[in-house]
């Protein structure tokens, strides 16, 4: 690791390199990050995405804010602009955070923000990979249980190694069990507006050989009455004191057809998403409202290989776009963590993470 991973690393030059996320799956390219404002606007237009990479980008964006800040007081206003980025995901504002409270006594910002955010980075790659035996352990009961020789499983958005460094977390037992011999399949949620699954989830999957379909968002619930879903892995934005999680619009909705056909529904998380500061998820989880034309327009490549980008609405309707809802603990079977597998209540998450 020592600053470099999957999804971004450390340049030649100590700059901060990315993949950009908007280009795929179509095409594979890097951004270089240099500035602090190039760092904000790689979160905010979703250069980078996932609770996790985001939380990483921002802590190497205190090490990039450093380099154009006079002290520790100017640093605190280029540390603003990052954490205000995005809403929702808390990795965000922990990153920021806890980056900040390691250099308040620095007397020399560049070189120790530096090791803080390789530190920081590198202690979350280890979690991933945490996260990834735990949630292969639950697989396999899984299997055991039903006596099945193969495992379907749904998931919704991308929570592998593009949005969570280095394994991810929904995908990491997926990517586990992999390597352990199981023969794993996942169902892909396209996961609209912004096809995070279509475009990313069934992309890393692809690269890493594991069985994969896409479906329609909406066709998770059928799949769960047929029987066709073995169990139901996503990842989280945020999750709240209580268990309730905030994740990518659409998951509530899977969580509510997992709970009516007795569908295992896990929830996969570094300890870094916990948000101990909200006992009430539904009531006081920011969601994050975002521009109508994401769900009003959407882009593809056409047959001379040319992205483009279309409107599929009638151009004067208007358009809510939320990005993230909330789904109530009592509807989650446990919550895949670095430390193990836990109930979605105050009591286990207080006795373990605080």
């Amino acid at each position: 690791m020592l600053g470099k991973y999957k999804a971004l690393w450390l340049n030649e030059e100590d700059f901060l390199e990315v993949i950009d996320q908007t280009k795929l799956p179509f095409f594979y390219e890097t951004k270089l990050l240099k500035t602090t404002n190039e760092v904000v606007n790689a979160i905010q237009d979703m250069t980078v995405r996932g609770a996790g990479v985001i939380g990483s980008v921002a802590a190497f964006g205190i090490y990039i804010a450093c380099m154009e800040s006079d002290g520790y007081e100017d640093l605190k206003e280029k540390a603003k602009l990052i954490r205000a980025s995005r809403p929702t995901a808390v990795n965000l504002m922990w990153a920021v955070d806890k980056m900040m409270d390691l250099l308040k006594d620095s007397t020399n910002l560049l070189k120790d923000s530096k090791k803080f955010a390789i530190e920081l980075n590198d202690d979350e790659a280890k979690e991933s990979r945490q996260i990834a035996k735990y949630g292969a352990d639950i697989i396999e009961k899984i299997m055991l249980k039903k006596n099945k020789k193969s495992i379907n499983i749904l998931t919704h958005c991308n929570a592998g190694w593009l949005a969570v460094i280095d394994e991810g977390t929904a995908l990491a037992p997926i990517y586990e069990a992999k390597k352990r011999g199981i023969d794993v399949h996942v169902w892909v949620d396209e996961t609209r507006p912004r096809n995070q699954g279509a475009s990313l989830t069934a992309w890393e999957l692809g690269k890493s050989n594991v069985k994969h379909t896409i479906i329609a968002d909406n066709t998770g619930g059928y799949l769960m009455q047929i029987g066709d879903v073995d169990m139901v892995i996503v990842g989280a934005d945020r999750v709240s004191a209580n268990g309730d999680v905030a994740n990518k619009i659409g998951t509530y909705l899977k969580a509510l057809a997992a709970y009516d056909n007795n569908v295992p529904f896990y929830v996969a998380i570094p300890s870094s998403t916990f948000d101990f500061d909200i006992k009430d998820g539904l009531k006081d989880i920011p969601i994050e409202l975002r521009d109508e034309n994401e769900l009003k327009y959407m882009s593809g490549i056409d047959s001379d290989g040319i992205v483009r980008e279309i409107l599929v609405t009638p151009k004067d309707s208007p358009a809510i776009n939320y990005g993230f809802d909330v789904t109530p603990a009592r509807l989650i079977s446990g919550l895949i963590t670095n430390k193990g597998v836990y109930k979605a209540s105050l009591q286990e998450i207080e006795a373990n993470f605080l």
